[in-house]
């Protein structure tokens, strides 16, 4: 198993990188889990989880149709954020149509029960043929082109503000916790992801009560451009104090149909001061039409769909293009 450094070693080499063209991201459907593949403008990339096993391999077919389309012909790092089935079960499913050259993840499973056993085991019959890479928060993923700081994972959280927050944060004194999850939600490996003037959180399923140490007091991680959902936007996750101390210009929503989406947390999301707008994976039918986004900032309308993604295209500058597969609706975003 190899270790990382410190991350400010890695930052030191990343910063030395030249700068050459955009960083992509593809959100892909797979229905109401996560799969999100970053390609740094060095041509790398990093897969963060792949969604589900089963269903024909629908899920592995998304993804590879998407790194297809990317041209992406293998993974170089696959980030598994926790051993569940919506995040790591289509681990082997996707390693028989893409290479892939290192796992990254938290380490050991937490859970004991037989499914999550065989899960864990499926999954680690594949890593053991590629480069283990087992993280810490503060540690960096070393993908060329791009910063990747790792700020959760197996339960633990960054210790100190990154550069330019550790401002306190007000809203913390109404803050409520929620029951301790004893589940590998809470073991998240959580991420902040930069690229030049552009800052985006991918947190994957880290719950309530863990995020509030990120933000409170005070708030380590600082303004975020993009802020990918917690959770899929259910109601475990996603604090007003974490969204707010984000203050997130363009959030997206990686739900499900019936999976995630939840009103509450939409709310939530969409009324943070500084949000431009809110897109999503899937319409949340259980949320209703006031608690949806437009239909232009909708990957997938019916429930029977066709795992239609959304793009980011980020510059240098911080400026990004979000772009919908379904509809070709676009939108640019430029940096304040």
């Amino acid at each position: 198993m190899q270790k990382l450094f410190p991350g400010i070693l890695f930052l030191a080499c990343a910063a030395a990188l030249p700068a050459a063209g955009n960083l992509e991201i593809y959100f892909i459907d797979v229905e109401g889990g996560q799969a999100t593949l970053f390609v740094s403008p060095s041509g790398e990339s990093m897969l963060v989880d792949t969604g589900w096993a089963g269903f024909n391999h629908r899920d592995a077919g998304r993804i590879a149709a998407a790194a297809k389309t990317a041209g992406v012909k293998k993974i170089d790092y696959l980030v598994v954020t926790h051993y569940h089935a919506d995040h790591a079960g289509g681990v082997p499913q996707l390693a028989e149509k893409l290479p892939i050259r290192n796992f990254v993840d938290h380490g050991a499973q937490t859970e004991t029960t037989r499914d999550a056993q065989v899960l864990y085991n499926a999954y680690i019959a594949f890593r053991d043929k590629g480069n283990h890479i087992q993280v810490k928060p503060g540690d960096v993923i070393p993908i060329k082109g791009i910063e990747v700081k790792v700020l959760s994972s197996a339960g633990d959280l960054i210790e100190s503000p990154l550069p330019g927050a550790g401002q306190p944060d007000a809203e913390c004194a109404s803050f409520q916790r929620h029951e301790v999850d004893t589940t590998e939600n809470a073991q998240s490996v959580g991420l902040l992801i930069a690229y030049g003037g552009f800052r985006m959180i991918d947190l994957a399923d880290l719950t309530w009560n863990k995020e509030y140490g990120l933000v409170c007091p005070a708030n380590k991680i600082g303004a975020v451009d993009l802020y990918l959902v917690s959770h899929h936007g259910m109601d475990r996750s996603g604090s007003p104090q974490l969204v707010h101390a984000l203050d997130p210009r363009v959030a997206i929503m990686n739900n499900g149909a019936r999976k995630g989406g939840a009103a509450e947390i939409w709310q939530t999301v969409h009324s943070s001061p500084g949000l431009l707008d809110l897109w999503q994976l899937h319409y949340a039918v259980a949320a209703g039409k006031d608690h949806n986004s437009p239909d232009p900032f909708i990957a997938n309308v019916d429930e029977l769909c066709e795992g239609k993604w959304i793009r980011a295209t980020v510059r240098k500058d911080g400026a990004f293009t979000v772009y919908n597969s379904r509809n070709k609706y676009e939108k640019t975003y430029t940096k304040n």
